[in-house]
């Protein structure tokens, strides 16, 4: 085989691989983000002002915290290539060493903190994730019921059991199901937006906004669902 052939082959593999490892997480939120914003605890009845404006906190959710806080500030800052919390309250290290017998700072405090809410999503959110998954069984039959905290925890424990093995090996086998996953997202989303066009219009953050001012009292409570979209960014 040619050897840009052979390139292009590993580059297509190591991308599929990395939508596994990487995209997995941000990709599958959606299955209980919404559902959890119109939880029956919220009391919001599902209206179209509701469903715009839960949407565009979403939207403008993902364009504020991937878009502009990744790509334009976090991407920048790195330790020598290497990124993530742990790596950056080292760089933040390097210029002024902190002696801990002095207690800590306000910088490593805050690392500090982002590391205890790195932990605490990477416990939280797959088991979030295959509960809402598992829980779709129910939405046809209720024969799954008694079954599906045990099903949960039966795959949960199945997938830390794989991952083990390496994040090689989750990639390969989780690239191809996101991408089916994606996939399908995107024909789905384009049937539902051709038959309702006017959803397109919760890109308008003026829906968000309005939203909040409405519901002022449990839109923060609304708002702390609409963040689950972000727990893979």
């Amino acid at each position: 085989m040619p050897k840009h052939l052979n390139n292009q082959s590993s580059s297509v593999s190591l991308t599929v691989a990395a939508m596994g490892v990487v995209y997995g997480d941000i990709g599958t939120s959606p299955l209980y983000a919404l559902r959890e914003c119109f939880h029956e605890s919220h009391g919001l009845p599902v209206t179209p002002d509701n469903v715009l404006g839960i949407l565009s906190m979403i939207v403008w959710s993902l364009v504020l915290v991937v878009t502009v806080k990744y790509l334009l500030f976090v991407m920048k800052a790195d330790n020598e290539g290497e990124g993530g919390m742990l790596a950056l309250l080292a760089l933040s290290q390097q210029s002024r060493p902190v002696d801990l017998r002095k207690g800590l700072n306000v910088v490593v405090t805050l690392g500090l903190i982002g590391v205890a809410f790195l932990y605490s999503d990477g416990i939280i959110t797959p088991a979030i994730s295959v509960l809402s998954a598992v829980e779709g069984l129910t939405l046809t039959t209720d024969v799954f019921t008694p079954y599906i905290l045990p099903l949960t925890v039966a795959l949960v424990a199945l997938l830390f059991m794989i991952q083990r093995r390496g994040s090689g090996t989750i990639g390969s086998i989780f690239g191809p199901i996101m991408l089916l996953w994606f996939v399908t997202m995107a024909l789905l989303g384009l049937h539902s937006l051709i038959q309702t066009p006017e959803v397109l219009r919760a890109a308008n953050p003026l829906y968000a906004i309005q939203f909040l001012i409405r519901h002022a009292g449990v839109g923060i409570l609304v708002l702390g669902s609409v963040f689950l979209v972000l727990t893979g960014a």
